[in-house]
């Protein structure tokens, strides 16, 4: 059974343009990872500060697998250019 990850993120302020380039940066490693299906980056278009990658993955723990592949100094890049903390849950398809 596959599994979908949504993850919802928010600019701090002046931010949005970084944190939207920062995360289509990811969106290549994350899709060539094993076990990603698909992988989207929205934004909100009545707030262009808020952004949610869609995920598709075989599995949970191919998801978790994948996370590690983003190398620690791109994770704390991104740190600047949050409002808050993102958000993230796994749902499964019915």
């Amino acid at each position: 059974m596959t599994i979908v990850r949504i993850n919802e993120f928010s600019a701090a302020p002046n931010q949005a343009a970084g944190l939207r380039a920062f995360l289509s940066s990811v969106i290549a490693t994350v899709t060539e990872a094993p076990g990603c299906l698909h992988c989207e980056l929205l934004v909100d278009p009545e707030d262009l500060a808020r952004f949610v990658i869609v995920e598709r993955w075989e599995s949970i723990a191919a998801h978790q697998a994948a996370a590690q592949r983003i190398p620690a100094e791109k994770m704390a890049e991104v740190k600047t250019l949050l409002g808050d903390a993102p958000r993230g849950r796994y749902y499964e398809p019915l």
